[in-house]
């Protein structure tokens, strides 16, 4: 008989085995780990300096320290050590640092519709089509620019930016929302005062590589005030 279900890899408690707690604990410590899957990232690639019991990552390739070859699978970070758990194909784990949802496959870790959308389609084989809005709330304005952290998604088809000016900016006499090259794709010369609003409407554009929202000061620098942005997008998921 296996010591070990088929699956998930838990210990079972055997026949006449002394100390049963601690095969039972180790198994609720595995579950732990693997069920509701949710990591802090998928890029890091050594295990960071402070960690906290109950933080998980994806390890990226050529992994090093106490991730070195683990490639792939999860670290899991209980009762002050890293365990390594097995991710198999089908496994499905939130990016909490890119609010996205990925799925292992036999290729790798790849992403599936993020948590800021609904779907709206859905084939047989798994594919949909997705529609999302970002937010984010940038507050305390300083200098002549400054960038979202969200940011419109790799291979997504943006449809526009939105802005509200939530609290007066001062500093700028108007502001610019766009991209980096593009300072003005969504909206040129906006409004400074509280309540002023904008909706950055483009023609529907593919990107093809993570972007972040720039606002640029007019007639002087940020010297303060708070902007809301959204982002407004399709996404397209490939079937499993």
């Amino acid at each position: 008989m296996s010591q070990n279900t088929t699956r998930l890899a838990l210990p079972f408690i055997m026949a006449s085995q002394a100390q049963k707690h601690i095969t039972h604990n180790e198994a609720l410590r595995l579950l732990d780990g693997i069920v509701q899957l949710s990591v802090l990232d998928k890029d890091t690639i050594s295990p960071p300096g402070s960690p906290v019991d109950g933080s998980a990552y994806i390890v990226p390739a050529n992994a090093a320290g106490a991730w070195s070859g683990w490639d792939g699978d999860v670290a899991f970070r209980a009762d002050g050590a890293w365990l390594r758990l097995g991710a198999a194909e089908g496994w499905r784990a939130y990016v909490s640092d890119e609010g996205a949802v990925y799925l292992r496959t036999a290729t790798g870790w790849e992403p599936m519709l993020r948590a800021q959308q609904v779907q709206v389609a859905r084939g047989p084989l798994g594919s949909g089509t997705g529609m999302g809005v970002l937010e984010q709330t940038l507050s305390g304005l300083s200098g002549t620019s400054v960038d979202s952290s969200i940011q419109i998604p790799d291979r997504s088809i943006l449809l526009g930016v939105s802005t509200r000016t939530a609290t007066t900016v001062t500093g700028a006499t108007s502001y610019d929302c766009g991209i980096v090259g593009e300072t003005d794709k969504f909206g040129g010369a906006l409004g400074v005062a509280a309540g002023s609003t904008n909706v950055g409407v483009i023609g529907p554009q593919a990107f093809y590589a993570d972007t972040r929202i720039v606002l640029t000061a007019n007639g002087g620098a940020f010297t303060g005030g708070v902007v809301r942005i959204a982002i407004h997008y399709l996404m397209l998921g490939a079937a499993l």
